[in-house]
């Protein structure tokens, strides 16, 4: 005999609207935490077809509320490996979820964000830069095709609701940080798009201090982490104007001590002379993730001088002073390894020593015995 949550999850297949929506009110609140995610594998996993099916909103069968439940099913589903797979590895469904957010009429539009966030664990997700915007009239609010730019726009113009009253868009944030965990992902966000001539982990910058999204902060920290994987692209986010990669890294982690008159002027500009209610990103692990950053910057030794040059060392030792958080000591400890030892001399300094020893040994006279 079928358990009631098992008979729930067939009434998803029913052909009546009636019995579809009991189903949905009744799954929402069941999955993935109070219920096994195994039971909408019943019938070879036709449960994810038919919540694919309801989250496509046919206006004659689907209202907008059994649409948003369904969604939330299938974005709680995606904790398990299997049902991820089956949900994300299917371009016309990634491209319906995308299409979804940036149609600016979309009352479930942050409910897809958080789809398309659980769906960016897997690296099939990156077709996604190679899709366009389909079903969607191009609002003015976009001036790219493109979907992956489309959804940046999103994130950087709507976070205030002026683009959907329905929607923040925060949660794409995390979505991002996913999608640079992979090569392609962290490509786009280093590179300059021809759509604006702007490269756009420079947009997202703004908000690693917007308090009132932790949302956000979390997720712009960890973007920025996974884009520094990739070394050769660091001293051009560092000095190139546009993106002033550093200040933003350094910010949340900066209270409002005070520093000597030399340390505070040879930090970036944008962190000398900071008011006395500076306040310190509140939460240990989005610090632990900008010092993720800075170490990631360490790799190599000219980003290394520079980072000397510009006083991070006086800002890592006041927050080690500070902090009660282990992993956040530890990381502070690592940076001063790095920022504050001797450098081994380079090639060049090498070359000219051996050169000096060389002129040396010309210049001493040989003893014959």
């Amino acid at each position: 005999m079928p358990t009631e949550l098992e008979e729930l999850v067939e009434f998803l297949h029913s052909p009546q609207h009636a019995v579809k929506q009991i189903a949905l009110d009744n799954l929402v609140q069941f999955s993935p935490a109070n219920a096994n995610p195994k039971l909408f594998a019943y019938d070879n996993y036709r449960p994810i077809k038919d919540l694919k099916e309801i989250a496509l909103k046919r206006p004659e069968t689907t209202t907008t509320i059994m649409v948003g439940h369904a969604v939330t099913i299938l974005a709680n589903l995606c904790s398990d490996t299997e049902m991820r797979r089956l949900i994300t590895e299917d371009d016309a469904f990634i491209q319906f979820v995308a299409s979804s957010i940036i149609d600016l009429t979309n009352r479930n539009a942050d409910l897809f964000c958080i789809l398309l966030a659980n769906m960016a664990k897997l690296d099939y997700i990156t077709r996604i830069f190679d899709m366009d915007i389909s079903g969607v009239s191009k609002d003015d609010a976009f001036t790219s095709s493109n979907i992956m730019d489309c959804l940046m726009d999103c994130f950087v113009k709507g976070a205030d609701r002026s683009l959907n009253v329905n929607a923040n868009f925060d949660y794409l944030a995390y979505f991002f940080a996913d999608i640079s965990r992979f090569k392609h992902g962290r490509d786009y966000f280093v590179t300059e798009q021809d759509y604006d001539n702007v490269v756009p982990i420079s947009k997202l910058l703004v908000f690693t201090e917007k308090y009132d999204s932790k949302v956000r902060r979390e997720g712009v920290a960890s973007t920025i982490k996974n884009s520094l994987f990739d070394t050769e692209k660091h001293m051009k986010l560092l000095t190139d104007e546009a993106i002033n990669l550093l200040p933003y890294i350094l910010l949340p982690i900066a209270g409002s001590e005070e520093l000597d008159e030399e340390e505070m002027f040879n930090l970036p500009e944008e962190l000398q002379l900071l008011p006395a209610d500076k306040k310190r990103e509140p939460i240990s692990d989005i610090i632990a993730v900008h010092l993720e950053s800075l170490l990631l910057l360490c790799v190599t030794r000219e980003v290394r001088e520079l980072l000397r040059e510009k006083s991070v060392y006086p800002l890592i030792r006041e927050l080690h002073k500070v902090t009660k958080d282990e992993l956040v000591a530890e990381l502070c400890d690592r940076l001063v390894q790095m920022l504050m030892r001797d450098e081994a001399p380079t090639t060049q300094e090498v070359d000219a020593m051996n050169s000096d020893e060389s002129d040396d040994d010309e210049d001493r006279i040989v003893e014959v015995a």
